[in-house]
């Protein structure tokens, strides 16, 4: 992703903000510009919640070059608290520690440089939970 388009989303990235089509009762992460399922163009921000549990994962073992120096790294899907299921890097957490059903939380992290001394991307990752 370059950066015009990393910054234009920041917000989003930053915080853990969805779209929400009152219309068909959709939420929408990352959010959408308009309802993929009705058209509808005007749809609301909401606040997703910050915890959920763990559905899946699976190990990264051949990442695209942003993430090279991370390998491997966990990917998994999240039902957050709210029903709502996305998809995030799992970070602060060992391979032998991850297990479906467990309790995550939403953290601010690196996410990738650009080039070795390019700008420094952060966003929404998740970890066991603390709570």
């Amino acid at each position: 992703m370059g950066s015009p388009t990393y910054w234009r989303e920041k917000f989003y990235r930053y915080k853990l903000v969805a779209k929400y089509c009152e219309n068909c009762n959709k939420k929408y992460y990352p959010p959408k510009l308009a309802c993929p399922l009705c058209g509808n163009k005007d749809l609301k921000e909401i606040q997703l919640p910050r915890h959920g549990t763990l559905v899946t994962y699976t190990w990264v073992t051949q990442p695209t070059k942003e993430f090279l120096d991370q390998v491997p790294y966990a990917i998994g899907l999240i039902k957050l608290d709210d029903g709502t299921l996305i998809v995030s890097q799992l970070t602060d957490i060992d391979i032998e520690e991850l297990k479906e059903g467990m309790r995550v939380e939403a953290v601010f992290r690196k996410m990738y440089e650009e080039g070795e001394s390019g700008l420094i991307y952060y966003g929404i990752k998740f970890r066991p939970s603390l709570k």
